[in-house]
């Protein structure tokens, strides 16, 4: 009898199984070039992990380039992986806020295809993420349920989630946040996909953890209030550590560019110039209208990436600009004479370049930039994507300004977020544009542009669909455009339904939602990406295509990214449409405008004219 009373009492104590999946993640787990698991696979490291000193909690503190693969493909851990109930634990700090951020996970979130399972968080909040057999038919739909309880950045934080075949909740310090039954049943995995520590991770998106992570466990029963409670409390003095932002890393010994001088928002008075560079420096940046220079702006601050203004400029001129740096060990740098244009002033003509999606092909993009500098345009639009992975600063330093290949220090570009950007922290700390940046207008000669993000809301009732409202209703431009990432009318054949075995939608529904604004009130061109072709509608007014007015709505996506194929039926609102990379230039003048496509050859493929009364 007493044995029997032993062996219950023990199952009670437990009230949980071991770990299927079990990393620690202190530096004693980091040895020849593995981080080390207490349960399952090894993971081999691509780079050496920073840690937190045991003294303030340990911990592996994880930056953009860490990448943790427990497994390529779930199928190598068949038989360890949950497969009705489960619970993921993990003690995680945020220092990078995303929209999609990973702390474990075994996912494919692609359009319609919404598989697998996420313990993550977004930009205030931890989530978890799953997908059941039983919800849409078995076909994939992940629910996400977000916590309560906005996360401290630096701040240490036990979080869990559990699934018991019923309910899924999220507890944070050992608390419940969230719950939810809107699924049930046996979890659905992937046909393929990796399992991941410290990232959201699926076959065409890496999301990066950046900050702590540790004691990171994964069970194959959902654990009850009880023993998540006691888990924490276990631990509790972690709660209260200091906020740990990450730590500083050594500069380089010698001053370079990281990225060299580019010019940012000209007005008709003013403009903006950021650089990166290896070290901390100050200087100045002398500018005027000849390169004799007599003017000039200090850099008074040691900075590493900085932003001038340049003001008290006159409408549409040519300025040169020149910058003289030095370090605290006496190495100086000096710029390039360079040059740049003001803004363009109501009845002057304006031309602008159009390149998107150019993202991480700098051999392609760097080949565009020198075409489109040879036609001297006075501005750029980016119409998203133009990075490969946002969120990874590398993506930019090595592909996207090398890729640009000096274009930027002589020509302002004005661009709008795709949904590689990831809405990460580089993009705004990059780009120095209107608050909140992620929407904003400008003005060049006749035309205004209307700059939309649609990876958020942006239907009926949205923040950006009243602004973009009361912003077109007031414009007294005799030109309209808008530029978003994503298109409201396209040909392509698969990114919104397999037109080789339907309709699909032909477009983004979401973004469609904004064409009766642009109906109302007057918009003449719809600048977007996302797809990697090209492409020109008729003029569309109602969701219809008429001969007189409407909008006309253009994919301008073939500036680096895999190139994509239309669908075998040609809808009617589409007049062009051509694979290939390109880039497209902008000619305005009173009230002719001008539209031609260059591939990238340089060869003209496509023209438009557009001749507006008075």
């Amino acid at each position: 009898m007493l044995e029997i009373v032993l062996i219950v009492s023990s199952m009670l104590v437990h009230d949980a199984p071991d770990p299927v999946l079990a990393y620690p993640m202190h530096e004693a787990s980091h040895q020849d070039g593995m981080l080390k698991a207490q349960v399952g696979p090894h993971v081999s490291m691509e780079r050496p992990i920073h840690f937190a000193p045991a003294d303030q909690g340990g911990g592996a503190e994880l930056e953009e380039s860490d990448r943790l693969v427990l497994a390529a493909d779930h199928s190598q851990l068949a038989g360890t992986l949950p497969e009705r109930e489960l619970t993921i634990s993990a003690w995680v700090s945020v220092t990078t806020p995303r929209q999609w951020g990973g702390v474990l996970g075994c996912i494919q979130d692609n359009d319609d295809h919404e598989q697998g399972w996420v313990l993550g968080y977004d930009n205030r909040h931890f989530t978890f993420g799953f997908a059941t057999v039983g919800a849409d038919d078995g076909n994939g739909r992940m629910t996400y349920l977000t916590g309560a309880t906005p996360y401290e950045l630096g701040k240490l934080y036990h979080v869990v989630a559990t699934y018991d075949g019923v309910t899924a909740r999220l507890y944070v310090d050992g608390r419940v946040d969230a719950e939810t039954t809107e699924q049930s049943g046996a979890l659905l995995y992937p046909e393929a996909a990796p399992v991941s520590l410290g990232s959201y991770l699926d076959d065409n998106e890496f999301h990066p953890h950046v900050g702590r992570l540790m004691d990171v466990r994964l069970y194959d029963m959902a654990a009850g209030p009880d023993w998540i409670s006691g888990q924490f409390e276990h631990h509790s003095d972690r709660a209260a550590l200091p906020v740990r932002m990450q730590p500083e890393r050594p500069v380089s010994d010698t001053l370079g560019w990281q990225v060299a001088p580019f010019l940012q928002f000209a007005t008709v008075d003013s403009i903006r110039i950021v650089f990166e560079t290896t070290r901390p420096v100050t200087g100045m940046v002398r500018f005027g209208e000849t390169a004799e220079f007599d003017r000039q702006v200090p850099v008074v601050e040691p900075v590493m990436l900085g932003e001038v203004v340049l003001a008290g400029l006159r409408p549409d001129e040519p300025y040169f600009y020149q910058f003289d740096l030095v370090d605290d060990t006496g190495q100086s740098l000096q710029s390039e004479v360079l040059s740049f244009q003001t803004a363009a002033p109501r009845g002057k003509p304006i031309s602008f370049a159009i390149i998107s999606d150019t993202q991480d092909n700098p051999a392609v993009s760097s080949r565009i930039a020198e075409h489109i500098w040879g036609q001297r345009p006075g501005f750029i639009v980016h119409p998203g994507d133009l990075t490969g992975t946002g969120s990874l600063k590398g993506d930019w330093t090595d592909e996207f300004f090398p890729g640009m290949n000096g274009l930027l220090g002589r020509v302002t570009m004005y661009p709008v977020l795709g949904n590689h950007e990831q809405d990460a922290r580089h993009y705004y700390r990059y780009f120095s544009l209107p608050e909140p940046e992620y929407y904003y207008r400008f003005s060049q000669g006749d035309a205004d542009f209307f700059m939309i993000d649609t990876n958020r809301n942006v239907g009926p009732g949205s923040e950006q669909y009243a602004w973009l409202d009361a912003t077109l209703a007031e414009s007294d431009a005799r030109w309209k455009f808008v530029v978003h990432h994503h298109p409201p009318y396209s040909s392509d054949e698969n990114d919104y339904g397999d037109t080789w075995k339907g309709r699909g939608t032909r477009g983004d529904l979401r973004a469609r939602e904004l064409s009766s604004l642009y109906d109302r009130h007057g918009v003449d061109v719809v600048f977007n990406g996302h797809i990697h072709s090209y492409e020109r509608t008729w003029p569309i007014e109602g969701g219809k295509v008429v001969d007189d007015g409407g909008v006309i709505y253009t994919i301008t996506g073939g500036g680096g990214g895999g190139l994509e194929t239309p669908g075998p039926v040609r809808p009617d609102f589409n007049n062009t449409v051509r694979q290939g990379h390109h880039y497209c230039m902008v000619r305005v003048n009173g009230g002719t405008l001008e539209f031609f496509a260059y591939d990238i050859e340089n060869r003209l493929f496509d023209h438009m004219r557009i001749d507006k009364a008075e």
